[in-house]
């Protein structure tokens, strides 16, 4: 298999990028934003600095080039940060957590649409805070606009990543219900559920990795009145992504959404947006503005 990912150098995406390597017949090409880095588990580097768009074009062509006469067989955007200050921007001038997050996915999506093969998969990493219902500071409307280039009536902090992860999970929903369903391409939308040892949860020190120990009993404690509370390990959400993106874990008939709930995958429904059509329209062809493409691609 060619298999294509972002988010693979540490965290969920490490662990599952090991799993994914047990098969030395796959070969995989890792966006790091130091391209020349080794990985130890045999997967190749390319750059990509997902803050700018301009990368993002430069990975693709890279992609494009280095599998030729291929195609690829899994695209993984597991990739992700957590909100910062609304005021940091990328070289576009778009917010840059909106840019990581969703609007570099969905231009790197775009672009290598074309090179995906028959029967292939893409995963998208998106997280249960995207649900009002499950978590408190979840959207409960979307403005695109407010999202991109914030002001003071903007999402601010956890509320804006939950926000960017509604992005993710509307993208993957969009696709599934697309011509892609012809090519027999399967999207998958992965939350990995509350992770305590991942880059989301600030740089991985000593320090913080024996809080996240101390702490993680506790969590699995308040987890039997609430699952939000329930904290996994990398290594198992990795294995978890390894699992839906090889085929290995199967989902439902029909069905695009994978979540982990206190430690095991189940197939619930998506928050009630994603099934807003204007919501998922209005993020496409806004995104697609952005990043200077065409909307009628997919939709």
């Amino acid at each position: 298999m060619i298999i294509v990912m972002t988010g693979g150098t540490s965290g969920i995406g490490a662990e599952a990028l090991n799993k994914i390597r047990e098969n030395e017949d796959n070969t995989v090409f890792v966006g790091a934003r130091h391209g020349n880095r080794t990985l130890q588990n045999g997967a190749r580097a390319l750059t990509l600095d997902l803050s700018s768009l301009e990368s993002v074009r430069a990975f693709a062509e890279n992609i494009q080039q280095s599998i030729q006469p291929h195609k690829i067989d899994l695209l993984i955007l597991n990739a992700g940060v957590q909100a910062g200050n609304n005021s940091e921007v990328n070289a576009d001038g778009i917010n840059l957590t909106f840019a990581i997050n969703h609007l570099s996915h969905y231009l790197l999506i775009r672009l290598l649409l074309p090179y995906i093969a028959k029967d292939g998969r893409i995963l998208i990493t998106t997280s249960d805070a995207h649900d009002a219902q499950i978590i408190p500071f979840g959207p409960k409307t979307m403005d695109i606009h407010k999202l991109a280039f914030p002001d003071e009536s903007s999402p601010k902090g956890m509320a804006f990543y939950a926000a960017t992860k509604l992005c993710n999970i509307l993208t993957a929903d969009t696709l599934h219900h697309s011509v892609l369903s012809h090519a027999n391409i399967q999207v998958i939308a992965y939350n990995p559920g509350l992770t305590g040892d991942t880059g989301l949860m600030g740089k991985q020190t000593g320090l913080l990795k024996i809080a996240v120990k101390v702490v993680r009993p506790i969590f699995r404690f308040l987890s039997l009145f609430n699952p939000m509370f329930y904290m996994n390990t990398a290594k198992k959400s990795g294995e978890i992504l390894a699992g839906l993106a090889l085929g290995n874990i199967k989902l439902p008939k029909g069905s695009m959404y994978a979540s982990v709930v206190r430690g095991k995958v189940t197939f619930p429904s998506p928050a009630v947006l994603v099934k807003d059509e204007n919501l998922k329209r209005d993020l496409w062809t806004k995104s697609a503005k952005m990043v200077n493409l065409s909307a009628e691609t997919v939709l």
